[in-house]
């Protein structure tokens, strides 16, 4: 029997979980924004009513406030939305254990073994039901053979959508449509793949697997992969748990106590971690260094972020804080910089006031839809938390590991 994945992605959350605690704001025109009382406020996310007006994420609110005159604003209450998160995810676990969580409004469901029994489209149903019955919140499911099918599924009918698509309905469905509607395609990979004649998906499984990997490494044949309705991915309970690292260390020419080659070296371990980073799409929560005096004695320090960082600056500025603070003076030998606690760049939070926001979105143009701009409000909104508890196998050493930490949903 073929397998049967759900993508289920819950519809404009924050505004829905509002609406839920609120009836009164239902059918309204309702903004989610950080700092309401600004005129320089932003948009976090809004209701599909607000939308109807102009409305988008990332718009300061002066101009959304323009367009939609009785735009309704709430600020953003992160402690809401972890916990109707966590009752989401509890609701799916009722029918399966094999629920993957990607977000803290998102995730992969297997009802593989669950449609010998049922047919999925009766069973998207029951659990669409369910969610907007027992807790008001509306959502969208894709049904497909495998996650990345599903993921777009999902996109392709919002609010309140179930769509079904097969790799048979592909050339169909799929292809015809621009490349920067295919998931995993970015701004900058658009750019990239139109200078090889690559404008829909549809023209991905074309192009020669070296071009693809030479325009953008592996992840270019995992891209035309993909176009091609290829997706062996599993859906893993536990990949939640996968807390890895991005880190290099170099041992030094000559074991020195001259603090400003020590101070260049970590600027260029910070630049290599960086530049990892941005090509893994991740941001760190925590910075380690580590230290190999000429005795061979090491230490490994390490800080907790209040904000996820990724930019060579903000790694070197924690890692060089870290090496004066416990640097003793002794010859160095060998020096490392890792990046820990990562997230994925569209489930990472922040944070973002009036004095910071507009230069974060100048800096940072991922932040370009709803469900990526709520990932990045709240330095402690969005958490960890199961009852089970990662294993072992889940920690890394400093030496060039990379996951992601899908930290959202942790319990104080």
């Amino acid at each position: 029997m073929s397998i049967v994945i759900f993508h289920i992605d819950m519809n404009s959350f924050y505004a829905s979980v509002e609406m839920a605690c609120d009836p009164t704001l239902k059918g309204k025109p309702l903004a989610i924004a950080g700092n309401p009382e600004e005129r320089r406020g932003i948009i976090v996310t809004c209701s599909y009513e607000a939308r109807k007006h102009g409305v988008k994420t990332t718009m300061p609110l002066w101009e959304a406030k323009k367009l939609c005159p009785d735009l309704i604003i709430r600020k953003p209450n992160f402690e809401r939305y972890r916990h109707a998160s966590k009752a989401m995810f509890e609701l799916l676990r009722e029918y399966t254990e094999l629920v993957e969580p990607v977000s803290i409004d998102e995730g992969y469901v297997d009802v593989t073994e669950l449609a010998k029994k049922i047919h999925p489209l009766q069973l998207a149903h029951t659990i669409q039901n369910r969610l907007l019955a027992d807790m008001q919140l509306p959502c969208s499911i894709g049904i497909a053979p495998n996650k990345f099918l599903a993921k777009m599924a999902s996109n392709m009918k919002k609010p309140l959508g179930i769509t079904v698509l097969r790799k048979r309905d592909m050339s169909k469905i799929l292809w015809p449509l621009p490349i920067e509607d295919m998931h995993g395609v970015g701004e900058k990979t658009a750019i990239k793949l139109k200078t090889i004649g690559v404008t829909t998906i549809g023209d991905l499984p074309s192009i020669e697997d070296i071009q693809m990997k030479l325009l953008l490494g592996i992840n270019g044949i995992r891209l035309k992969e993909r176009a091609m309705g290829i997706d062996n991915r599993a859906v893993d309970p536990d990949a939640i748990y996968d807390f890895k690292s991005i880190g290099n260390s170099t041992t030094l020419s000559n074991d020195t106590t001259d603090e400003k080659q020590l101070q260049n070296v970590i600027r260029k371990l910070a630049q290599s971690v960086s530049n990892r980073m941005h090509n893994k799409h991740v941001l760190s929560k925590n910075v380690q260094v580590t230290i190999r005096y000429a005795s061979r004695q090491t230490i490994t320090r390490s800080r907790k972020l209040d904000n996820p960082i990724m930019t060579t600056e903000a790694v070197f500025d924690e890692a060089y804080r870290l090496f004066q603070q416990n640097w003793n003076g002794d010859a160095v030998r060998l020096l490392g910089v890792t990046a820990q606690d990562l997230l994925e760049k569209q489930e990472a939070y922040k944070q973002l006031d009036i004095f910071s926001y507009e230069k974060d979105v100048k800096d940072e143009p991922i932040i370009s839809a709803m469900s990526r701009i709520n990932k990045k409000y709240g330095a402690n909104a969005i958490k960890k938390g199961f009852d089970k508890k990662p294993s072992a196998k889940h920690t890394s050493d400093i030496m060039n590991e990379t996951s992601f930490n899908k930290d959202f949903l942790q319990d104080d």
